[in-house]
């Protein structure tokens, strides 16, 4: 197995990134303009999201040309205008016979306070200039475009959080890519998928990490004051695959790569989790079992998550 390729290097694939510093928020288009097999799956509960219908597998529409992963809550879904408008200006979108449509779904976290915005961005030009940026170069890992303002490990409050950030890892086998971009803003803290030891996030007083015992504690002592002016926790997370799916595949896919999740998050999924998976594919690959495929997108997505973390890991 080679380690060593990102989601913007798969054929017909490219990733971009805008980013306000001074707001502290940002988001990630990826763009697929000559159409991309795509569905996914919400197994968190508290999602924000535009477009999700459009990926169920019963739907009629085949293929999207871009996704946005942004800050900024529901507002941020705003940023998705510019990247459907970028894509207008090169020719992309669904054939309508009357007028091409780009399609854009989005998911958001939830990266106040430390997103100092109050709501105005991201917004459609900031989305445009993500689109605008998107490069085939590899992706990397750290605190920028939508994880700008990421964190993790808010069990007892964001004053015991760490910093956290977009994460992204890939591979290749059997000529079969699989890679995976995380947008990691998790209640839950981060956990080593090999060991089961957590690496970052909950943080004791003095500074060093808490273990799980401690997580579970902080949970329970916090959990009836949880309410819609939590901090907010969510990870958001595509994999995209060259190997050949059909819509139903892609589900599929999603489903199972949403395992990995629970494997480098704990714990994950809550209520006021906004966890959210896309699987994409080129279909310019080989045929695959998706049982393997699957297998591997849990793989490649915990440990895109890891390399969110600062100092786990560089770019796959």
């Amino acid at each position: 197995m080679a380690v060593g390729i990102s989601i913007s290097q798969l054929d017909g694939f490219s990733v971009g990134h805008a980013e306000d510093r001074t707001a502290g928020t940002g988001c990630t288009a990826i763009l697929t303009p000559g159409g991309a097999t795509a569905s996914g799956f919400t197994p968190g509960f508290a999602p924000g999201s535009r477009e999700m219908d459009l990926l169920r597998p019963e739907n009629t529409v085949p293929a999207i040309h871009g996704l946005l992963l942004t800050g900024g809550s529901a507002f941020g879904l705003a940023a998705a205008a510019g990247v459907v408008r970028f894509l207008l200006e090169q020719g992309a979108g669904f054939d309508t016979g009357l007028v091409r449509v780009p399609l854009v779904p989005a998911a958001v976290i939830f990266d106040y306070p430390r997103n100092q915005s109050a709501g105005l961005l991201p917004d459609e030009a900031m989305g445009y200039a993500a689109a605008r940026n998107a490069t085939r170069d590899p992706v990397g890992s750290g605190p920028f475009g939508a994880g700008l303002s990421a964190t993790c490990g808010k069990a007892a409050g964001m004053e015991y959080a760490s910093p956290s950030g977009l994460g992204s890892y890939g591979v290749i086998e059997s000529g079969v890519a699989m890679t995976a971009l995380a947008v990691n803003n998790a209640l839950g803290s981060i956990v080593d998928p090999d060991t089961g030891t957590v690496i970052s996030g909950l943080r004791r007083a003095d500074g060093s990490v808490a273990g799980r015992a401690e997580i579970l504690e902080a949970l329970r002592r916090r959990s009836p004051a949880l309410s819609g002016t939590d901090p907010g926790h969510t990870v958001l997370a595509a994999v995209a695959t060259n190997a050949r799916l059909d819509k139903l595949g892609a589900y599929r896919l999603a489903r199972m790569a949403a395992v990995g999740l629970g494997r480098a998050v704990y714990p994950a999924h809550l209520t006021l989790d906004g966890d959210t998976v896309f699987a994409l594919s080129s279909n310019t690959g080989p045929e695959a079992d998706l049982n393997w495929l699957g297998a591997l997108a849990a793989e490649v997505l915990a440990r895109a998550i890891v390399a969110s973390v600062p100092g786990q890991g560089a770019a796959a």
